[in-house]
């Protein structure tokens, strides 16, 4: 980079902040201004970045020509709007997952990016975790071998969220699976429940086909009483496991399987034995994932290539959200995802 770049964050409250700590902690970035219609918030960060302009309203960034890039952390329903202005007024753009609350919203965003000839970037910061890197690998690289199905897991005690644990939890699990395999999913069907309030969903089981052949299933739920998040790969080579609670050892490589006889009719003849082989628990890297993130964003915007999360992989992302959710509507029925994802 010639210069630093000059960043814009607008949005104070969870996710922020980790925003503006990171852009901050870079070389390649400076944080050019926060916005948030809080004021107790805004003062908060000026306190800790006192060098940093601070503002109410988001018309003082998209009139400053001096910011490259607004980054967006504000609830999903405002996504839209807000990430449009900001293209609109030729800034490249960072938007906290979902990208939009639907898919026909992300796919505009997208279009008026490549118009725009801005960067636009969905903030799914588990992608650049290494433990993530370290499954894609795994998968991409054959050491697994054909990957039979994944099973997540992702259940907490809260946070209740305004809208329902799919579109609050969700966007994790189908963004990492999408991202493991390279691929997105053709069909999804999901089960929902509203256990403690009737009109909020917070427990969920979604499932969704791939095209290589391997199956997902996802729990999702605000309603259990310990914190899980854990991923297991079924393979025919390997299998995987990561565990993302556990603060030492993230990834296990089981070398187990089935092993089968060909030459037998039956499925109790054909398996001769169960292969019972090492543990490995692979390095992975450990640097801060929206670290890196933020890195991505820059490099994208210095040469034009896509993030792991552009626009197009998180337009796809939504597109399996709202499928799942027609899904629900129709008592869990298979959903099937026609076309391709913008």
């Amino acid at each position: 980079m010639a210069r630093q770049l000059r960043a814009a964050v607008v949005g104070a409250g969870y996710w922020g902040p980790n925003l503006v700590r990171n852009f901050h902690a870079s070389d390649t970035w400076s944080v050019a201004g926060i916005v948030d219609s809080d004021a107790a918030r805004l003062e908060k960060l000026a306190r800790l970045y006192p060098h940093v302009a601070v503002h109410r309203s988001i018309d003082a960034v998209l009139e400053d020509d001096t910011i490259d890039a607004v980054a967006i952390a504000t609830p999903p329903r405002t996504h839209h709007a807000l990430a449009a202005r900001a293209i609109e007024a030729g800034k490249h753009v960072l938007v906290e997952k979902p990208l939009a609350e639907s898919y026909e919203s992300a796919c505009d965003l997208t279009e008026r990016a490549r118009r725009r000839g801005v960067a636009l970037m969905t903030d799914h910061t588990f992608l650049y975790t290494g433990s993530v890197e370290k499954l894609r690998a795994l998968c991409s690289g054959g050491e697994l071998g054909r990957i039979y199905y994944i099973d997540s897991v992702r259940v907490n005690l809260g946070l209740f969220q305004e809208s329902n644990v799919v579109w609050d939890l969700g966007p994790h699990d189908v963004s990492i699976i999408n991202y493991v395999l390279g691929e997105e999913p053709q069909a999804v069907s999901l089960q929902l429940a509203a256990c403690v309030h009737a009109e909020t969903p917070d427990v969920a089981f979604l499932t969704m086909w791939y095209p290589g052949g391997c199956i997902a299933h996802v729990h999702l739920s605000w309603l259990s009483p310990v914190k899980v998040r854990r991923t297991m790969i079924s393979a025919s080579r390997k299998m995987a496991v990561w565990d993302d609670v556990d603060p030492n050892e993230k990834i296990y490589i089981y070398d187990k399987g089935v092993v089968l006889d060909p030459t037998s009719s039956t499925l109790q003849q054909q398996m001769v034995s169960y292969r019972l082989g090492d543990l490995n628990v692979p390095l992975v890297d450990n640097r801060e994932a929206l670290g890196k993130l933020v890195e991505d964003f820059a490099r994208s915007i210095a040469d034009g290539t896509p993030t792991r999360s552009d626009g197009r992989f998180g337009a796809g992302v939504v597109r399996v959200i709202e499928g799942a959710l027609r899904s629900a509507q129709r008592g869990s029925a298979r959903i099937e995802l026609v076309g391709a994802t913008v």
